[in-house]
C-alpha cells in the first residue's frame, strides 16, 4: 500500500513539474518577441544600385510609431539578417554574420538605434504617408503597419566598415 502511494505521490509529481520545466517566463518570452531577428519583410524588386527595396512592418500605440519601428527594422534587418530574394532580387546576406554581435557591440547600437539616430540616414525613400488598406492593420496593442522602404544598403555596409563594427569585405578570412 506505501508502494502504490508513493508511485501515485511521483506521478502526479511528474504531471505537475513536467509543464512548467520548459515553460518561458513572461519576461523571457518579451525579449525574445522583441528580438531584433522578428522582422516581416517582403522583397519588392531590384533597387539602384547599392540599395535594396522591400516592403517591411513595423507595430506601435500609434500609427506615427509603427512607422518609425518599421524604418528601425528595415535597417536592423540588413545589419542582422539579411533580405530574402524574390521579385528578381538576389538573396543579400547581412552585413554583420558574427554570432551575438548586437550583444557584443550593444552601447554602438543603442546609439545607432535611438529615436532619430544615425540610422534614418540610411533610408533614401519611404512611403511616408499613413499607410491605408492591408498596410495598416489596428491590433490589440495599437498598429501594425507595412511601409515600402529603399535602404542605402552599401552606404551602411561602409559606416559599420569605418566605425570597426562590420569586417571589411576584403579583409580576406
Amino acid at each position: 500500500m506505501k508502494l502504490y502511494r508513493f508511485a501515485l505521490l511521483a506521478v502526479l509529481a511528474f504531471i505537475v513539474v513536467l509543464p512548467n520545466a520548459n515553460a518561458q517566463s513572461r519576461k523571457e518570452r518579451k525579449i525574445l518577441y522583441n528580438s531584433q531577428y522578428n522582422y516581416e519583410i517582403e522583397p519588392i524588386g531590384v533597387g539602384q544600385d547599392g540599395t535594396k527595396v522591400f516592403k517591411v512592418w513595423g507595430y506601435g500605440k500609434k500609427v506615427e510609431d509603427a512607422v518609425m519601428n518599421a524604418k528601425e527594422h528595415a535597417v536592423a534587418a540588413c545589419i542582422f539578417k539579411g533580405i530574402p530574394g524574390g521579385n528578381g532580387s538576389a538573396p543579400t546576406p547581412p552585413i554583420i554574420s558574427e554570432v551575438n554581435a548586437e550583444v557584443k557591440h550593444a552601447d554602438y547600437f543603442e546609439k545607432f538605434f535611438e529615436v532619430g539616430g544615425k540610422y534614418l540616414q540610411f533610408i533614401a525613400v519611404t512611403t511616408d504617408g499613413e499607410p491605408a488598406g492591408q498596410d495598416r492593420l489596428k491590433i490589440k496593442k495599437g498598429y501594425k503597419v507595412a511601409i515600402y522602404v529603399q535602404v542605402m544598403y552599401d552606404s551602411l555596409r561602409k559606416q559599420l566598415e569605418a566605425d570597426g563594427i562590420a569586417r571589411r569585405l576584403d579583409s580576406g578570412f
